[in-house]
């Protein structure tokens, strides 16, 4: 069967993060929006935790942060040890307030704001169970076939947005290229009922073995990342549990586990963020190594220049190729740095038979005025 719908200014294709902000930006400055999600619900499973400080000042431009500093846990904190000995604090409490911390979140509640949001929006209309077929870019609009129930849809827009993850389909189908890099590194996952001195700080241990990092989370559970030798296919706790006991002596058998998993790292940076009428934000656009937490906060951004740039050309009926070229381009900078800063913080993680170069530079960024500057790096800061 095969119908039509009403027309809208910008088809967004994915629900996730990204996805739902850009939506409701966009369905805040007057544009009509329409997000096709495929899954059928929120997945519960919590991936991305960390909000900095530059996406919670975006969130505040439009009347949010209050909501997710309700539900999330401010991190002020890092403790950095090499092995089991404790060598020094990062303190963001020294970066510009008012949000002098990381706020942790799991990303289904993140998603679960921003899809609230977008609902009290009129103009944004999320359309679950929905999968993209095809799509033509015809010059001056754009035509979209998709898949709802037993339903095609056909419909058009001004402009259709991947924020469809790193697979994604309508960078693939545009004919965008995309630079991958992958990496050696491979980590296991796991939240865990909190049984660490830690309240809400943070402890990143730089271990000979290889890197653990310990993230407080809300209701009093803790997200533990391990460093592994090779990839998991089936992560289980035991594994989990065993390296944590080996490297730290922690135990955490006796605490309730509530999410497990494991991942491999890549870099991936399309060649341009737009193509005609098709644009790219979130992982369609660029994919970073989790380790730092910044993947989620990118895309963000990449979403708040692709909004204000689509709102210039409306408000100034401007010609829109040199602004979105500038959109690219700014924003694949911006996406060069987050991933050299990720991969710094691979690199100081990974595993090492002679540590000692290591070690002394991770006793220099939290015991001299190094601190300051790698706090503003852990949040964000200085992108420019």
């Amino acid at each position: 069967m095969t119908s039509s719908t009403q027309d809208s200014d910008i088809i967004i294709i994915g629900a996730g993060p990204v996805g739902l902000y850009l939506a409701g930006l966009l369905g805040m400055t007057g544009f009509s929006v329409t997000v096709l999600e495929r899954k059928a619900e929120i997945d519960l499973h919590s991936k991305s935790l960390g909000i900095h400080p530059v996406s919670l000042e975006l969130f505040d431009e439009v009347g949010l942060a209050g909501r997710f500093t309700n539900a999330g846990l401010p991190i002020r904190n890092g403790h950095a040890f090499v092995d089991r000995k404790k060598i020094g604090t990062v303190s963001f409490e020294t970066c510009p307030k008012p949000f002098n911390y990381i706020l942790a979140l799991p990303q289904y509640r993140t998603e679960q704001l921003l899809e609230a949001w977008c609902f009290s929006l009129d103009s944004v209309t999320i359309q679950r169970g929905a999968t993209l077929e095809s799509f033509t870019d015809t010059g001056d609009h754009v035509d979209v076939s998709y898949a709802a129930g037993d339903k095609t849809i056909n419909t058009t827009c001004r402009y259709l947005v991947g924020c469809d993850g790193k697979n994604s389909t309508v960078r693939k189908a545009a004919g965008i290229l995309v630079q991958s890099t992958p990496y050696p590194d491979t980590y296991i996952m796991g939240d865990f009922t909190d049984n660490t001195d830690f309240g809400p700080d943070a402890a990143v241990y730089l271990h000979r073995s290889g890197l653990i990092e310990s993230f407080p989370l809300p209701d009093s559970h803790r997200r533990w990342v391990v460093k592994t030798d090779s990839y998991i296919e089936t992560p289980d706790r035991e594994t989990l549990e065993d390296l944590i006991s080996r490297r730290l002596n922690h135990d955490l058998s006796e605490e309730k586990n509530v999410m497990m998993s494991s991942f491999g790292v890549q870099h991936q940076l399309a060649d341009t963020f737009n193509s005609g009428r098709i644009l790219l934000a979130g992982d369609s656009a660029h994919v970073v190594s989790p380790i730092g937490g910044q993947g989620m906060n990118l895309g963000w951004i990449t979403a708040s220049n692709l909004a204000e740039s689509l709102s210039t050309i409306r408000k100034n009926k401007s010609h829109a190729k040199p602004i979105l070229d500038s959109f690219s381009k700014i924003s694949r900078s911006t996406a060069k740095t987050v991933a050299t800063r990720a991969e710094i913080n691979m690199w100081l993680g990974r595993k090492r038979k002679f540590a000692l170069l290591r070690n002394s530079i991770a006793w220099l960024i939290v015991n001299t005025p190094l601190q300051r500057k790698m706090a503003r790096m852990f949040t964000m800061r200085d992108l420019d």
